[in-house]
């Protein structure tokens, strides 16, 4: 998962950037970068880091012009640690080439040796993203053949992209002295939305969070298989590029990654999260009774709505029973020493009054691993809790994400392959509650805004084996598990209560 931003403006737009990517910093903070433009020069910096350590007042005086954009990185292919993979990327053929994407392409190594035999291009990193840069970049050029570009000539050339390219992909470039491109994948998997401010700046984003937070008047999302180009006139061209398009966005952005403020495809998340609450009381009621529960507590952050609609329904008090330390740094490894994992407890604090002699019921968004969950179930009873039960706001996850979103392969999932009472067993807990699929497909569907439409379809892969795209495959999973980035030896622990979390 990534965060994207694009501006076009008539006023430079390197702290409007910057600006936005502190919005977008939950979608990633692996690496950040930012790009420029001024008359037909990019200028650029990207590093590893959060947005606020990556960019100094010298890196911004540095970034000068009218048009930009910008990313925040959570990588999911590539090389973790490598500065190099750090986006934007850049090509210098045709015109001029930067570009941010957000999202997995399930057909990277195939597409990479078409890139070297057929189309003479070279890749020099492991990203995906470079892929598909040099993708747009020999579409754009077999288009347009020499002759000046025009905005059909573009639209054409993302055609050419929707054709050769599988998997999910929400895209921001920048074409020297022509303007800003944004095009999202025919599923609409990843997000992106656009918006206007008063003096008719153009920006484009991954959730609209990032618009309101800079003033930006929220207009649409962009929709799945479109493409908008803005030119440096400031006119706004749009256009369907893909021959079938059905909007099916990543369900697991309503249940984690977006924050609770923004609003995604038509659909509010934090309405999202509280319908999903009140769909999961239902559960609770059918798993353990609600007078032998005291108390809920909910794991930090994105759980909260959906703990407090549970707690409201049952009638039982919403209590917050741990304290998150949003401040723990890396840990430093000295020469001779190994590699110490930080605890799930110095991450989390617990208050202990709110545990002891209680029936407890923790919420939770989702449990992934289960790791995080056991050390957390084991952190209650040592607090002096009676009964520990967890319930789940999502459905078990039992199958690996291949668009975008970092997840284990099926061997460390703990749902893979495993009853829910096997789960319960190896987390420790009293009682195991989980969400249903279809119910949580109804719930985050009721949640959409007034006056948006009816939004049907999703990507729940991770929870239901069904892939969108329709091309994966068992291999095509063994071998996109094979490029997941590795940590380095020593880097901060990326796990999601590592996080700055989307509730923050």
């Amino acid at each position: 998962m990534c965060g994207i931003v694009g501006v076009a403006s008539s006023a430079p737009v390197n702290q409007l950037i910057y600006d936005a990517l502190l919005l977008l910093q939950h979608r990633g903070q692996d690496a950040a970068g930012i790009v420029t433009q001024l008359d037909r020069k990019f200028f650029m910096h990207k590093a590893k880091g959060m947005v606020r350590d990556v960019f100094r007042t010298r890196n911004m005086r540095a970034l000068p012009g009218n048009c930009g954009l910008g990313q925040v990185r959570y990588p999911t292919a590539g090389n973790a640690f490598s500065e190099e993979e750090a986006q934007p990327f850049y090509v210098n053929a045709p015109f001029g080439l930067v570009l941010v994407h957000n999202g997995n392409l399930t057909n990277a190594h195939a597409l990479k040796a078409e890139l070297f035999s057929n189309d003479h291009r070279h890749i020099n990193t492991e990203s995906d993203s470079e892929v598909l840069l040099n993708v747009l970049a020999h579409e754009l050029e077999k288009t347009t053949r020499g002759l000046p570009l025009t905005p059909n000539d573009v639209f054409e050339a993302v055609r050419g992209v929707n054709r050769r390219v599988k998997g999910s992909y929400a895209v921001i470039a920048l074409i020297a002295g022509h303007g800003l491109l944004a095009f999202r994948d025919p599923h609409g998997i990843r997000p992106l939305c656009m918006g206007r401010s008063a003096d008719g700046t153009i920006m484009l984003a991954s959730e609209s969070v990032a618009l309101d937070g800079t003033m930006h008047q929220f207009e649409r999302d962009v929709a799945p298989g479109e493409a908008v180009f803005v030119d440096l006139q400031g006119q706004l061209h749009s256009q369907m590029c893909a021959d079938k398009s059905q909007l099916s966005p990543c369900i697991f952005e309503y249940v984690y990654l977006a924050r609770p403020d923004s609003t995604m495809d038509g659909i509010s998340v934090y309405q999202a999260r509280l319908n999903l609450g009140e769909t999961l009381a239902k559960r609770v009621i059918s798993t353990v009774p609600p007078n032998d529960i005291d108390v809920v507590i909910p794991i930090p952050e994105s759980s909260r709505p959906s703990a407090t609609q549970l707690a409201h329904l049952l009638g039982i008090p919403y209590r917050e029973g741990f304290v998150k330390n949003r401040y723990v740094g890396r840990t430093f490894i000295m020469p001779g020493q190994s590699v110490r994992k930080k605890s799930v407890r110095q991450k989390l604090n617990v208050i202990v009054s709110e545990f002891k002699g209680r029936n407890v019921l923790l919420v939770d968004d989702s449990i992934v691993r289960g790791t995080t969950s056991r050390e957390i179930v084991q952190m209650a009873r040592d607090a002096g809790a009676n009964k520990v039960y967890m319930a789940s706001a999502a459905p078990p996850v039992r199958y690996p994400n291949v668009y975008g979103i970092d997840m284990p392969t099926a061997e460390e999932l703990v749902a893979h392959g495993r009853s829910i009472e096997e789960i319960r067993q190896i987390i420790g807990c009293d009682a195991l509650i989980y969400q249903d699929v279809d119910a949580m497909k109804t719930a985050v569907a009721q949640a959409r805004v007034s006056g948006a439409g009816a939004l049907s379809a999703f990507d729940a892969s991770c929870f239901d084996g069904v892939y969108v795209t329709g091309d994966i495959s068992s291999e095509d999973i063994s071998r996109l598990n094979e490029s997941r980035p590795q940590a380095e030896e020593g880097a901060e622990d990326n796990s999601r209560l590592a996080l700055p979390n989307a509730s923050e």
